[in-house]
């Protein structure tokens, strides 16, 4: 066997072909503060990947609760303990990110609208209920959404003057 065959691949290398095993690499020199061996260039950016990941996670669900919620205040017969579970789920786990990253916390307020309009679409595919019938601005607030008692009043849709 060759020298060249015994020689570990280059930290580039694996980030390209064992991501798992470039991740504990680079553990490993961080841990023995062998700066100088450590795959910056990679290292730099899955460290700023990590919080984007807890940015989009707040997202998306932030979208499928508001998303839920318009179906519960627009469907009152079809209401169902799946729904109930969704809705809470996606509290748990907003709330979970923003005790793992308080400097996250303004972070659901910036994306409300924008999160609002993905629900609305959401809530209208799932529904059957044409987008328009869905208001545009949002029947509750972003700290009523992530209130784990509050729930949205019925709308009759027949009759919204």
């Amino acid at each position: 066997m060759t020298k060249a065959a015994l020689k570990p691949p280059a930290a580039d290398d694996l980030y390209e072909t064992d991501f798992h095993a470039w991740t504990q690499g680079q553990a490993e020199l961080l841990r023995a503060r062998r700066f100088d061996e450590l795959d910056l260039e990679n290292l730099i950016e899955e460290v700023a990947s990590v919080g984007r990941s807890d940015r989009q996670q707040i997202e998306s669900r932030l979208d499928v609760l508001l998303g839920h919620l318009l179906k519960w205040r627009y469907q009152p017969g079809l209401r169902n303990s799946h729904w109930t579970g969704t809705i809470d789920e996606q509290r748990r786990r907003i709330a979970r990110v923003l005790k793992a990253s308080p400097s996250l916390k303004r972070y659901p307020a910036e994306v409300f609208g924008e999160c609002y309009r993905s629900g609305r679409l959401l809530a209208s595919r799932e529904t059957g209920i044409a987008l328009v019938l869905f208001p545009e601005t949002p029947p509750f607030t972003l700290e009523q959404a992530l209130d784990a008692n509050f729930l949205p009043k019925d709308v009759d849709l027949l009759d919204q003057s």
